[in-house]
């Protein structure tokens, strides 16, 4: 037997214990891995927040509490007419959310008067001096419904567009539930009952937001 022969015997059990310890070594890292991986179900709330700030999400999850916010703590259209009337930061104070613009809550039922690009006028008994109107669509503008619970802040987003963003996915949710098949094309002359919301800008206009519609 030559020395070479000798030599190979002698650094195979070598080779194959370095072997197994390269190899207990990888499975202790596959091992490790699998305990830091979670697994993402496509579409559910962990999956949002991977892919990015999904604003139909987010609209989808906060539009029923906002809108039961609003159906709770809204004001018939005269008592919140009179109390603006009287003192406008006192009413501003008593019944709305936010700083120098609040967002109030209001219920009313009304005769729809002349509209243009789904925003009708509302005529409603007991309320004077004052132009109500309400959006229907197609278009829903502003952040109203965002601002309406009082707890939505810039802070829980990255940035302003996230927070705009947020405003426009609320307002699609409500289309949604609140929209979606209603007809709009004339509704001049009818009655209606709708709990909504609006932005205090200026006290004898109003611009509605609706969260509950029902034309008789």
């Amino acid at each position: 037997m030559s020395a070479n022969d000798i030599s190979a015997i002698s650094m195979k059990p070598r080779l194959g214990r370095r072997g197994m310890i390269i190899g207990a070594a990888a499975l202790c890292v596959v091992a490790a891995i699998a305990l830091d991986t979670t697994v993402v179900t496509i579409g559910s709330e962990l999956d949002t927040r991977v892919a990015g700030f999904s604003p139909d999400a987010y609209g989808k999850k906060e539009f029923p509490r906002i809108r039961d916010d609003i159906t709770a703590r809204a004001v018939d259209a005269p008592t919140l007419a009179n109390a603006l009337a009287a003192d406008k930061k006192a009413a501003a104070e008593k019944y709305g959310t936010g700083g120098a613009m609040p967002v109030l809550p209001v219920k009313l039922t009304g005769t729809v008067g002349e509209g243009k690009a789904g925003i009708y006028d509302i005529n409603v008994d007991g309320v004077e001096n004052v132009r109500i109107r309400v959006q229907t669509g197609p278009a829903i503008n502003g952040t109203d419904l965002r601002d309406a619970p009082g707890d939505i802040a810039f802070g829980d987003f990255k940035n302003q567009i996230e927070y705009q963003d947020a405003g426009a996915g609320i307002n699609r949710a409500m289309k949604a539930e609140v929209l979606e098949g209603f007809d709009n094309s004339d509704l001049t002359g009818k009655t209606v009952s709708l709990t909504g919301v609006f932005k205090l800008i200026n006290p004898k206009m109003w611009l509605i937001t609706p969260v509950k519609v029902q034309v008789q």
